[in-house]
């Protein structure tokens, strides 16, 4: 997908090119900044002494040394002083200027750290909301696989009203089945081997059951011939494929290919395949990511998960995060990964 959240060191990501969040001075420091020289090694802090330091809001580049990328985006990050000293507007620079870069780089993939959220004590949640904001600006009309690395989630995610919303509605709606899941595993395991062998494991009413069903079994067997022509001419007459129903919805609601995949987070190539093969199965996260570009409703959403064989659980807190954002009409993908990344669930997008 092309931005994705991940919880990771910055220094290990093997990424073209990853950003630093540097002071002014560009001479190193503590933090991401001090862990990303310490990092690279003493050839860093050599080079940054040539570049006559950088302005709030620009970036200058330089090379990885011994980091596992090409290059090192130096972003002069501004220090948080209350909101009213133009702050989201520098920090949102720092982010489109980075960006810009990478991509004069011909960078395939950069990782960001969450910028100004450390030392420089830009509140967490809402560095956040700008860093999401302005990478989706840019992915809208750029092709770039794009990485927000956060250290430690927890620290900012915890004490977001939404997530505490979302928290309350999964406690609401949340159940185990656990006797569906039970059902299921007696069903996988009788459902194999001769009639004798399944029949001794079956206690009771349910062997007797099971007698029942195979002697059905034996009665129909003389039907088998008929059936498999008919079988054969069920097949012949399938459905709407889910690739199909995605590109019919993408022509009903007005949108080219490329404002639906870039809406849905989703890569131009696997949109390519999914394009190219009628019968693609996509997973549930490239559905879920679909339906959310197309806006669809809840009703709509469920009828295209079924066609690529999925359905939405209350046993799944993943099914309930996006069920909870879907009926509200918030389609705002990357508002919905934030919260999925909140409680250790999948992202949508492929």
């Amino acid at each position: 997908m092309p931005l994705e959240i991940v919880r990771n060191d910055i220094t290990k990501m093997q990424t073209d090119a990853i950003v630093n969040a540097a002071s002014v001075f560009l001479l190193g420091g503590t933090g991401v900044d001090g862990a990303i020289h310490k990092a690279a090694g003493p050839e860093l802090l050599a080079e940054c002494r040539t570049l006559g330091g950088c302005e709030v809001g620009s970036v200058k580049v330089t090379a990885a040394y011994r980091l596992p990328c090409k290059y090192i985006i130096h972003a002069a990050v501004p220090r948080w002083q209350g909101g009213k000293a133009g702050e989201r507007e520098k920090l949102a620079s720092c982010y489109r200027a980075a960006l810009a870069a990478a991509k004069e780089k011909k960078c395939e993939s950069v990782a960001f750290p969450l910028l100004s959220s450390g030392l420089f004590a830009y509140p967490k949640d809402e560095a956040l909301q700008v860093a999401v904001t302005t990478i989706a600006d840019f992915l809208f009309a750029n092709e770039m696989m794009v990485y927000l690395v956060v250290f430690d989630k927890g620290s900012y995610l915890s004490g977001k009203k939404l997530f505490k919303d979302i928290a309350e509605y999964i406690d609401d709606n949340y159940a185990e089945e656990r006797f569906e899941e039970e059902y299921a595993g007696l069903i996988k395991r009788y459902s194999v081997g001769t009639y004798r062998s399944r029949r001794s494991y079956l206690p009771g009413d349910a062997a007797r059951w099971d007698e029942r069903a195979c002697l059905k079994e034996g009665e129909s067997g003389e039907k088998e011939k008929g059936r498999s022509s008919s079988l054969a001419a069920a097949v012949g007459r399938l459905d709407e494929s889910f690739s199909q129903m995605l590109l019919r919805k993408i022509d009903e609601r007005g949108l080219t290919d490329a404002q639906c995949y870039k809406k849905a987070n989703i890569s131009r190539q696997l949109f390519s395949k999914i394009r190219s093969d009628r019968f693609y199965r996509p997973g549930k996260p490239t559905v879920l990511a679909f339906a959310v570009a197309l806006e669809l409703s809840l009703a709509e959403t469920k009828e295209l998960l079924l066609k690529a064989g999925f359905a939405l659980s209350r046993s799944n807190k993943f099914d309930i995060i996006a069920e909870y954002f879907i009926s509200r009409g918030n389609y705002n993908i990357y508002e919905i990964n934030e919260a999925l990344f909140a409680f250790d669930q999948a992202l949508l997008g492929g």
